[in-house]
């Protein structure tokens, strides 16, 4: 047998290669470049060379966006501020007002209780107290739900602020 002309078993062993993957040894089928195929096929021409007055502008209209971008989310935090800051006006109104009627509510209970002077006139004083200190309760109670509301209010923006 003559050893310049390979075997089959030779030729079967040239179209298979041995890969090595981290130790993973396999075999795999040789790749060729057809021939024709790689001269029907011109190579693609080089990419032009960029243009620096194109890339400058593209650049700075990426720069552009972005600051608007940033400049909306600023905007939408500056508007959240305000409205956590005119809620907090309005509590403090309220406050003002729940005070000030209090104070009114004791005035006139100062003055019915300095002008009454007979015995009828002592009970029908005491039963008007007792409805007025119900009223005030009354008053005194939906006062506190409310600022409990406006304080659960202040709680929710604050925390979509954190968000």
């Amino acid at each position: 047998m003559d050893l310049a002309t390979p075997s089959p078993a030779a030729e079967a062993d040239d179209e298979w290669e041995l890969c090595n993957d981290d130790g993973f040894i396999y075999k795999r089928k040789k790749r060729r470049l057809d021939p024709s195929a790689a001269a029907a096929a011109p190579a693609p021409p080089p990419p032009p060379p960029p243009d620096p007055l194109a890339e400058e502008r593209h650049r700075r209209e990426r720069r552009r966006k972005a600051l608007l971008k940033i400049k909306g989310r600023y905007r939408e935090e500056l508007a959240r501020w305000e409205h956590l800051s005119s809620t907090c006006r309005a509590m403090q109104e309220k406050a003002r007002e729940l005070q000030l009627e209090r104070e009114r509510e004791k005035e006139r209970a100062a003055a019915a209780a300095s002008s009454s002077g007979s015995a009828d006139e002592e009970l029908d004083r005491q039963r008007s107290e007792f409805g007025s200190t119900i009223d005030k309760l009354l008053l005194q109670a939906e006062a506190q739900e409310a600022l409990i509301n406006d304080v659960s209010i202040l709680c929710d923006v604050a925390e979509s602020l954190a968000i």
